[in-house]
């Protein structure tokens, strides 16, 4: 495996990856620098946990599409091939053929879900795509070969020959759209709904009928009948990979994921000390006088 990796500008300066938090950032790097040599790393938590970073980092990365997760814990970073390209001569080929063999690579070199993008190329061998594939271009046959059956042939399809095209059924509605329909009729909040049930399942926490339901009402209690509020809500749940739906701060964003978690025992008023306070001052006598909250705090 290569010591050294790149990373290419038009990723890394895009307003997609800039947006993300400094943490984020810092998380993508250490994961592109720790992959294989075809982009995959089977131990992205234990990279989370060494640099610090929080779970929703993680998640984030995920929601924003910049890492792809498989249920073997494994992911690979997305854009690799445009980042890297190693020759194969030099490259040593992933261990974690299974998820290998669920992506396709698109014609601009990002890795893709197989099914997610008809727009595929063909990759030999599973991963077998070396230099020979790259013509040189001072080398390039420019010329037009025409055979003599191709002469003078036009090849006609069924709907050059007048034939009806057969009519496309529509797509079955799901029950997400049902219940969507009947909360709402505003296009925008529809589209932000299906948006949070996305993500929710980028998240691998997809959402069932009747937790949608729950979802809904908990929106309206919060934001009433003013559908822009109900979208800036869902937005903000988006943005941070949340689960649920929170009320607005003033300031434009809301609760972090370690507030909604916070420990109860450690919701105290701060106090600060000058140094005149604790001239001549007894510790042992001052962790007596303050033992119970002590006890509270360490918990």
């Amino acid at each position: 495996m290569a010591e050294r990796r790149m990373f290419a500008k038009t990723i890394i300066d895009s307003d997609a990856f800039l947006d993300m938090p400094l943490s984020t950032q810092a998380l993508y790097f250490h994961l592109s620098m720790r992959a294989d040599d075809e982009g995959f790393i089977n131990s992205p938590k234990k990279i989370q946990r060494m640099i610090g970073c929080s779970d929703d980092d993680l998640k984030l990365l995920i929601a924003k599409r910049f890492i792809i997760p498989f249920d073997s814990g494994v992911v690979v970073i997305k854009h690799w091939r445009i980042h890297n390209y190693i020759q194969s001569d030099r490259r040593k080929p992933t261990v974690y053929t299974e998820e290998r063999a669920l992506l396709t690579t698109k014609k601009n070199g990002v890795y893709t879900l197989v099914g997610d993008d008809e727009s595929t190329v063909c990759i030999q061998d599973g991963y077998k795509v070396d230099t020979t594939c790259i013509q040189d271009a001072s080398k390039a046959d420019t010329q037009v070969r025409l055979g003599k059956d191709s002469i003078g042939k036009v090849s006609l399809g069924k709907d050059s020959l007048g034939e009806d095209k057969k009519e496309r059924k529509p797509a079955a509605r799901t029950g997400y759209d049902l219940i969507i329909d009947e909360a709402t009729e505003n296009d925008e909040l529809k589209d932000a709904i299906h948006e949070f049930i996305k993500m929710r399942k980028l998240i691998r926490k997809p959402m069932t009928d009747q937790a949608l339901k729950l979802m809904l009402g908990k929106l309206t209690a919060l934001a009433g009948d003013d559908d822009k509020k109900k979208i800036a809500i869902l937005n903000q749940s988006i943005a941070n990979c949340w689960q649920g739906v929170f009320e607005l701060k003033e300031d434009g964003g809301s609760r972090s994921f370690s507030e909604a978690k916070k420990n109860p025992a450690l919701d105290y008023d701060q106090r600060t000390y000058s140094d005149d306070e604790f001239k001549g001052t007894d510790m042992s006598e001052w962790m007596e006088q303050n033992s119970e909250w002590i006890k509270e705090a360490t918990v």
